[in-house]
């Protein structure tokens, strides 16, 4: 599917399963973050909307304007982190780059690089600057 170009309504048919959307207040900066933090891609950016592309798994990202009339924007808080409570986990992103990228992107690191024997699994937890808690791992 080309991102890029895919009408609005074709985009929404293909989607299967479960996705995810992200509302950002600043949704440029979180694009930033993503795609320096996390080499995700980003298709149709603007400043109310894009799509971002992780390991092949389309997810999105609206600007808090865009969901004016949405239910959730009067749930939306107006200042402080947004997310608590949920783990956006990032199978097949190196945690020790992402990690070290962070903090430079505007992130904070919550948890540094840590081998979960457990899960067989390398993992950190990171903030993005919208306060959403995302989890790189790798395989161990």
């Amino acid at each position: 599917m080309d991102y890029e170009t895919v009408p609005a309504r074709d985009f929404g048919h293909a989607l299967r399963a479960i996705t995810v959307n992200l509302l950002c207040r600043d949704l440029r900066r979180e694009v930033d973050f993503l795609t320096r933090v996390f080499g995700m891609t980003a298709h149709r950016l603007s400043d109310d909307f894009a799509i971002l592309v992780h390991a092949g798994q389309p997810f999105q990202l609206h600007s808090d304007a865009a969901f004016r009339d949405h239910p959730l924007a009067s749930l939306l808080p107006e200042a402080g982190v947004r997310g608590a409570g949920i783990e956006l986990r990032l199978h097949e992103a190196d945690p020790d780059e992402a990690a070290r990228v962070a903090e430079t992107a505007g992130g904070v690191v919550l948890q540094m690089p840590t081998d979960k024997a457990g899960h067989g699994l390398r993992e950190a937890v990171i903030l993005s600057p919208s306060g959403y808690a995302f989890v790189p791992s790798r395989r161990i």
